[in-house]
């Protein structure tokens, strides 16, 4: 025999001759096992020994299930539990069966027949009195069946139906968190595994309610079949008067149902508090601890109510005055505690001013900053929760992976010259960007096609001016159920910041940043890179040809594609124009796939020809007459129609013009028509086709 270790646990190997057999481990074995001995026990006579470790068993088990529902912090880190129900389910009922043989078979011979647990419940819980037996047990029932699992399952059935109605939203979040940088792609498909098993498991505890519900009316009848049949077996065979027969039998029935409803109250106490629990940091106990305790104005007017209840004539004074005692002691620990956190740090004395004006007084220009009014500092304290300055790495860390380049990083300062909810983002000093967002408040973004009104603010997305609403937080899940994309204040200003980034990327790319990039080539390619920049190009050109490739939203990540270009081209020219030019068309494949994505026909904008003779004779380098204003109106206005027109089909908007003018036009049309995209001919690859869409200028 021998172990070999595996997955999920240890593979036993055991060698019979010249057979071998592997068995599965221990863990995948347990439950098979459990449900096979469970379901042998409805058939297997049981000794009364056996009885009792049995009923000892599944009372603890209970006890189990009830402190681990406790302690959870999220329902899905008790995610088996619909099928623990049905297991401890399918034991009550195996040993109620076992339990009924034994009374029907052994009664007769005294109440100690099925075990000393039942005799037990039969003398001590009720006091040996039939009647109160079955008034508790039926009281029990009633608790069982009609308050917990009965409000249990209709939590999860609700719970459930919200789970699927707000699963496309949470996706849709999830996407935003991506897409901003705030989460990576394992963290993504984490959370959407969480989302569809949060589904799941509120749906299995809909349905596992039922199980319950049938072990309580399961119960009933045993009951009523123990006494009546145990009732009729002692008269009819083993010839005992009607009161020994009420003795034996009622006391043993009373007390099988009492050992098996109590556990079964206990399970169904723990699915309530699973699926009513609210996720959160803390378990059950510390949210009652912290939410109970957290206002001490509370305890103290309980106090002052308990404490008149105690002066009434007639009351038991000593009870309930002790009780406002404890709840009065215990409001003046906590406000003290809390006047204590709040009380304000001392202020120390100012320093001497020094008036004499040094170089330290001269501060260098902000590459990258970001300007926050006074109500959105807490978003930037990780004190009191604020993860602003995560969001931000994550959209550095997005903005390099992406576009190829390490961007300089944001320095975050409070304006208090701003109004309390606005943000501004400057670039070397010079806003480019502005917004108003607010702490506790979510953004609910419509993608445009949703009519639902939400109550809220009405307002503006900042990255990309689509119509959203401010809501509070209890308009989440209603938000979400009707489609909107609802994201939080720090996702709205990390969405906005790198939106920015992404237009400005040629402003962002600077001589340190060329030369950073230069260095980072030389780790994986050291020669190409020195035989390059500065031998036969400079640094300078080098920067002008990515910042020309980054104005026309070209990323550079395939920097050894670039330099190769250079290499080859750098000989002829020095001109970044015309450097640029062979660059792109080296880059053509991948700047196409970046527009259109993996399709073979690309769907394009042409400009009729006698209109395009005119922009190449008025636009080419070194021509001798310019392009008129009113044509270049013209232009620009056809272009914004036929990007329109295209956009509207969800075919990316693309202008295909000769290669002489695709940078001047781009350059013209890049304020008019920011998101339409300009090609060259020469910079469509040769495995894909072209298909006229629209034409700039054509007649009607």
């Amino acid at each position: 025999m021998s172990d070999k270790p595996g997955g999920r646990g240890t593979t036993v190997t055991v060698q019979l001759g010249t057979l071998t057999l592997r068995l599965p481990p221990w863990q995948t074995m347990a439950v098979p096992a459990i449900i096979l001995l469970t379901l042998s026990m409805m058939i297997l006579p049981l000794p009364p020994l056996v009885l009792d470790l049995l009923f000892s068993f599944n009372i603890a088990l209970a006890v189990v299930v009830l402190l681990v529902s406790s302690y959870t912090i999220k329902p899905l880190d008790f995610a088996v539990f619909p099928s623990v129900l049905l297991v401890t389910t399918l034991m009550r009922l195996s040993l109620n069966v076992a339990s009924t043989r034994a009374v029907l078979q052994h009664g007769h011979t005294g109440t100690d027949a099925a075990g000393k647990v039942i005799e037990s419940f039969g003398h001590f819980l009720i006091g040996g009195n039939f009647a109160v037996g079955i008034i508790v047990f039926a009281i029990l029932t009633v608790i069982n069946f009609v308050v917990v699992t009965k409000g249990a399952g209709r939590i999860a059935e609700v719970s459930a139906r919200f789970a699927l109605d707000a699963m496309p939203g949470k996706q849709m979040a999830i996407d935003a968190d991506l897409n901003t940088g705030a989460i990576d792609q394992n963290e993504a498909r984490k959370r959407r595994a969480e989302v569809s098993q949060e589904a799941d498991f509120f749906g299995s505890m809909d349905g596992a309610s039922k199980f319950v519900r049938g072990d309580a009316m399961a119960a009933i009848m045993i009951l009523f079949i123990n006494v009546l049949g145990g009732i009729a077996i002692g008269l009819l065979q083993h010839d005992l008067t009607l009161a020994q027969a009420a003795n034996n039998y009622v006391l043993l029935a009373i007390g099988d149902a009492l050992v098996a409803q109590v556990p079964s109250l206990v399970i169904s106490v723990a699915a309530a508090l699973i699926v009513a629990r609210v996720s959160s940091e803390d378990d059950v106990g510390g949210q009652l601890t912290k939410q109970l305790l957290s206002m001490p104005r509370a305890l103290g007017l309980t106090a002052g109510v308990v404490a008149l209840l105690g002066l009434v004539p007639g009351m038991p004074h000593f009870s309930f005055l002790l009780l406002a005692a404890g709840c009065g002691y215990a409001a003046y620990w906590l406000g003290e505690r809390d006047r204590a956190k709040t009380a304000e740090p001392e202020v120390a004395a100012p320093a001497p001013v020094n008036t004499e004006a040094t170089w330290d007084d001269v501060t260098p220009v902000d590459q990258l900053g970001l300007e926050v009014g006074y109500r959105l500092i807490t978003l930037v304290d990780k004190d009191q929760g604020g993860d602003l300055l995560t969001r931000i790495k994550g959209v550095r860390k997005k903005f390099a992976a992406e576009v190829g380049f390490l961007p300089p990083a944001v320095h975050i300062r409070d304006n208090l010259e701003l109004r309390p909810s606005v943000y501004r983002v400057t670039l070397k000093g010079v806003i480019v960007g502005e917004g108003e967002a607010f702490p506790g408040m979510l953004m609910a973004i419509n993608p445009g096609h949703i009519t639902q009104a939400l109550p809220g603010t009405r307002t503006t997305d900042p990255a990309f001016g689509l119509p959203a609403i401010w809501i509070d937080e209890r308009s989440r899940d209603l938000a979400m159920t009707a489609g909107y994309t609802v994201v939080d204040c720090a996702t709205v200003i990390a969405t906005h910041l790198h939106h920015l980034m992404q237009v400005h990327a040629a402003r962002l790319m600077g001589r340190a940043e060329a030369q950073q990039l230069l260095e980072h080539l030389a780790k994986h390619s050291p020669k190409l890179g020195e035989d390059v920049v500065p031998k036969l190009i400079s640094v300078a050109v080098f920067q002008r040809v990515l910042q020309n490739l980054l104005d026309d939203s070209v990323h550079v990540r395939d920097l050894r594609g670039i330099v190769e270009t250079l290499a080859e081209h750098g000989v002829r020219t020095q001109d970044p124009d015309e450097l640029t030019r062979e660059v792109r068309v080296a880059l053509s494949p991948s700047i196409v796939q970046q527009i259109f994505g993996p399709v073979k026909e690309l769907s394009v904008i042409a400009i009729e020809p006698s209109l395009e003779n005119l922009l190449v004779q008025a636009l080419i380098p070194g021509a001798t007459s310019a392009l008129e204003p009113g044509v270049a109106d013209y232009v620009v206005n056809g272009a914004a129609d036929a990007a329109r027109i295209q956009e509207e089909a969800g075919v990316a908007a693309c202008l295909l013009v000769p290669d002489r003018i695709r940078g001047p036009l781009s350059r013209l049309l890049k304020k008019g028509v920011p998101r339409l995209r300009v090609l060259g001919h020469a910079e469509i690859p040769e495995s894909q086709s072209i298909r006229i869409g629209r034409v700039i200028g054509e007649t009607k």
